[in-house]
């Protein structure tokens, strides 16, 4: 059976919002382009390429669309551009980016798609598709990439829905800028 990986950029005070800077109007956007570092481009061509589709939200599908195929060479922008995209929307209307589908509901369209056959799956960011991955314990593996940095609010990963996850620690690695990249696996049952 095929992994979900849930891949977020996140603050020490558990933000996940706009780490690139134009996602959203966060005054505090772009916290995490701040730590540019070898080490984390590498982690995250290293974790593009050892995957055979991506998964995301809407918001995210939106926004890759309109820049990455606009983009050539690479490890990663040739690689982002060719492998299967599934977006998960209920009311996106066309998914033109090469290799693109549309699924409509996480639990059912999900679970099938874990089934299929192929190699892992990579969710980017995609914060909300990314909450309901984990209420319907469909995430194998959570990689987060902790930043240094309070930016003292906007949409965390895990919010007020006071339901409890845990999760077994994988990999950690800290990187020469302040950041962890912490690798979890989750405990079910």
């Amino acid at each position: 059976m095929r992994k979900i990986i849930v891949t977020e950029f996140i603050t020490i005070d558990g933000v996940v919002e706009a780490p690139g800077g134009d996602e959203t109007p966060h005054p505090h956007g772009g916290w995490q382009s701040k730590y540019s570092a070898p080490e984390t481009g590498k982690y995250k061509v290293d974790e593009l390429t050892s995957v055979d589709a991506l998964l995301l939200g809407r918001k995210t599908y939106e926004q890759f669309a309109d820049y990455w195929p606009k983009q050539i060479g690479g490890g990663f922008a040739d690689r982002i551009n060719q492998l299967p995209k599934y977006v998960v929307s209920r009311s996106l209307q066309m998914a033109d980016w090469n290799n693109s589908h549309i699924l409509r509901d996480v639990s059912k369209d999900i679970t099938a798609l874990k089934k299929t056959d192929g190699g892992n799956i990579l969710v980017y960011g995609s914060a909300t598709l990314a909450k309901s991955l984990l209420h319907h314990a469909l995430v194998d593996e959570l990689r987060l990439m902790l930043y240094p940095i309070s930016v003292g609010g906007g949409l965390r990963l895990f919010d007020d829905q006071r339901e409890a996850n845990k999760f077994t620690l994988k990999h950690s690695q800290i990187l020469e800028n302040g950041v962890l990249i912490l690798e979890y696996l989750p405990i079910i049952g």
